[in-house]
């Protein structure tokens, strides 16, 4: 378990048009993969894999009150 309960997201924005994807991860970006469902688990690595291609670097934003990003 992430430390606060998950207090940041890792955002995975898309180079052209589509969906980002955002995983929890502690203040420095690591994603417990454990913690993850096996479907987020299969776009947290997907995402890894198809940047520079399809998603930008990532970024960490920490989460405001009620599970937003800002």
């Amino acid at each position: 378990m992430l430390p606060c309960g998950g207090c940041y997201e890792l955002v995975y924005l898309p180079i052209q048009g589509g969906f980002s994807l955002t995983f929890p991860c502690d203040k420095s970006g690591a994603v417990e993969m454990n913690d993850l469902s096996d479907s987020a688990r299969d776009y947290y690595l997907l995402a890894r894999a198809l940047v520079g291609r399809d998603f930008y670097a990532p970024t960490v934003v920490r989460m405001k009150l009620g599970g937003r990003s800002s």
